[in-house]
Order: structure tokens, then sequence, then C-alpha cells
């Protein structure tokens, strides 16, 4: 008797491990194929091979861009290559990017940039926030930008015991962010069950000296963030839900959610247009692609447009759709008076004239 009820709890785990699985490869599009939309007066930047996860342009035109990024379950074209951060003046008739000098004291060694963030003070002093993952750890690097030097001086490191699995973030004050954790455990394989069984425990946190706090929860993988033009709304991508949450933001840092845009594809970053409002959103349309890289099937690039964020009916159109064979592993797109960078997790960027 007792053997039998053994077998029968083992048929009934299996038969609910193998039905979770079926459910993730769907909720990744694991079979889906991309239907190709290009743009013209394009080019790959030189220099930006292993990697441009997230992009942060100033007003100004000048775009900083991470590099590097060693995360685990993507791939890693450069394993040996500590990360950077480089800089791209987009009002250059042909941008090229630089990588900035760190100041001393920072070891840069273990630096492993993710979400990026600006925040300009009112002395127009530049301050760049980095999402580090020194030895898979999560920190918030703050540096100020120097940029007749093209330098960045590091000024401190943040650590917080809710600041762990640290995804991107979004700087609204001196030391006051909001940050996204993609996942609940750190561990790789309780992270991957996390993920197949959709418990949905990933949080948006709220961060100053004074307070830390979980403002939003209930995401299956909280991931890119940033902020409406007029700081009253707060936009957080769910990439294994495939959508887009839209949020309130009230005067005590709490988000109150507003609505959910259904998107159909796995979002990562998400940058607003300057001129428009529209966000745009860098996404993975197929992610077993991602997951189980293979370079003769490489994962594809898609970046979409929506507009009319606030409305009953957003307008969801495609920018840019490629399978693999120009761009890989899309995460970020950002525009600047006519002109597109799209970044990718570990693979090439992309700069267009629109």
């Amino acid at each position: 008797m007792g053997k039998l009820v053994v077998l029968t709890l083992l048929g009934v785990s299996l038969a609910l491990i193998g039905e979770r699985l079926l459910v993730f490869r769907e909720r990744i599009n694991a079979t889906r194929e991309l239907e190709p939309v290009e743009l013209q007066n394009c080019y790959l930047v030189e220099g930006l091979e292993n990697g441009s996860e997230d992009i942060d342009i100033l007003p100004s035109g000048l775009a900083f861009i991470s590099n590097g990024l060693k995360y685990q379950g993507m791939p890693d074209l450069a394993p040996d290559a500590s990360g950077k951060i480089y800089l791209m003046d987009l009002n250059e008739q042909n941008p090229r990017a630089e990588a900035l000098k760190i100041s001393d004291g920072f070891d840069e060694k273990f630096f492993n940039p993710h979400g990026i963030s600006t925040f300009i003070d009112k002395d127009h002093t530049v301050y760049l926030y980095v999402v580090n993952h020194p030895h898979m750890k999560s920190t918030v690097e703050i540096f100020k930008f120097e940029e007749e030097q093209l330098s960045l001086i590091h000024l401190k490191t943040i650590k917080h015991e809710l600041l762990t699995s640290v995804n991107d973030i979004v700087v609204l004050g001196p030391e006051k962010f909001y940050a996204t954790r993609d996942h609940y455990f750190t561990n790789y394989f309780l992270s991957l069950l996390e993920m197949i069984l959709d418990l949905r425990w990933t949080q948006v946190l709220f961060y100053s000296p004074k307070e830390v706090k979980v403002v939003a929860k209930g995401f299956s993988s909280a991931n890119g963030i940033t902020v409406s033009l007029d700081h009253k709304y707060i936009y957080v991508a769910d990439v294994l839900a495939k959508n887009i949450h839209l949020m309130e933001k009230h005067d005590n840092w709490d988000l109150t959610q507003l609505k959910v845009i259904p998107l159909g594809t796995l979002v990562d970053n998400l940058t607003v247009d300057p001129d428009t409002g529209d966000i745009l959103a860098g996404c993975h349309p197929n992610a077993m692609k991602l997951l189980n890289y293979k370079p003769e099937d490489p994962p594809g690039s898609e970046i979409l447009r929506i507009q009319n964020v606030l409305s009953d009916k957003p307008r969801v159109s495609t920018i840019y759709a490629n399978n693999g064979s120009v761009l890989q592993g899309t995460s970020v797109a950002s525009v600047y008076h006519g002109k597109i960078l799209i970044g990718t997790v570990f693979h090439k960027a992309l700069y267009c004239v629109l």
C-alpha cells in the first residue's frame, strides 16, 4: 500500500511539473517566429560588441550605455571582460561610443552594470546611478559625470537587504529612486523554479536614505522601470507576464496601479520619448532562444512604441523587428530628436536615423 501511495504521489508530481513546463514554454513564446520590420539609415555601433543592456539619454543628447552585463542564465560572449559605461553624443553626425574612465578607488574588475538612470541636480550636475552585480550580488552605485574629462567619479555604494536581484532603477531625486526586483530568490535553481511556477513574488521598491519600502508587488518578473514626462506616473515592465503596468505616484512615494497594457511579447527595459511621451519597449520575441542560446538560431529583437498610454485604448506599433541576423536579444530602445539607439543584453547596439 505504501509503495502505491509513493508511486501515485510521484506520478501526480511529474504530471504537475510537466504541465507547468508546457505553460512556461507558452509564456516565453517558445515557438514564436518573428515577422521582420527593418529600419533604414542604420549602423552597428563600433565597440559595443558585448552588450548595451540599458541606455539613458540626457536632454542634451548625451547617451549613457551600460555594457558587459553578466547575468545568470543569459549568454555571455565576452566572459573575461569587465563591465563598462559608454557615452555617445547623438548630436554628432556619426556618433561613436567611448568608454568613460572611472575614478580611482572603485573596483572596476567586478563592475557588472545592469539598469541605469540619470539625475540632474539643481546646479546642473549630472549623476549616474547604476545597478551593479559584483559577485552576482546587487548594489546601486552613484557616480558624478565629468563631461570635460569624460569620466565618472564614484561617490557611493548603496546596499540594503531589500535590494536583492535588482534589475532596473529610475531616479527621481538625490538618492531617491524606484527599483525593480526581477526574482525573489537569489539562488539560480530556485529562481528558475520561481519562473516556471509563476509565483509572482517580485516587487518594486522605493529607496531613500530615510526609508526603504515595497511599493508594488505581484509581478511575475518586474523588469524595466521608467517615469512619465510629468513625473506623475511610473511604468513597470513585467517581462514574463508580457505586459506593462501603469502606476500612479503619490506624495509619500507609494504607487497605485491604474491599468495594465498587454503586449504579447516579453518586455525588458522601458524609455519615454521626450517629444511625445510615448513608451518605447525593448522586447524579447522568443525568450527560449535567449535561455537556450544557439549561434545558428539566435534570439531575435523587437522594439515597440506605445502611444496614448493613459487612454482606454493605447496604440501599440512595431518600430523594429529582426530575427537575430543583425541584432540579438534587444533589451532597450531610446530616441532623441529623430534618432534611435537600440541596445541588447549581450550582443551589439544599433543606431538609426528615423
